[in-house]
């Protein structure tokens, strides 16, 4: 009888995030779902989601005056080059 081992794969994008991952798994020698999963689970614990209503009061705790969102949005947008200046870019 012929045994064989597959080698358990992480489908992400980044090289870098796989091979931690891999790199991880041997040296703690546990699965890669598990070493995703805690990292992910510590992730979120770090990182709370935050209702809109949430943010702004926190906002306006932190400020001494009354923020104008809209005017901070407008002074820091930066609109985005014309198709004629990417391709210009590429070419």
């Amino acid at each position: 009888m012929i045994s064989i081992i597959i080698k358990p794969q992480l489908s992400v994008r980044s090289a870098r995030a796989r091979d931690l991952a891999h790199r991880l798994s041997a040296l703690e020698r546990r699965p890669i779902h598990a070493i995703v999963e805690d990292a992910l689970d510590e992730y979120a614990n770090r990182h709370p989601l935050q209702s809109a209503a949430g943010f702004l009061k926190k906002l306006k705790m932190m400020a001494v005056d009354d923020i104008d969102l809209e005017a901070l949005l407008a002074d820091n947008r930066v609109p985005h080059a014309d198709i004629d200046a990417i391709t210009t870019i590429i070419l």
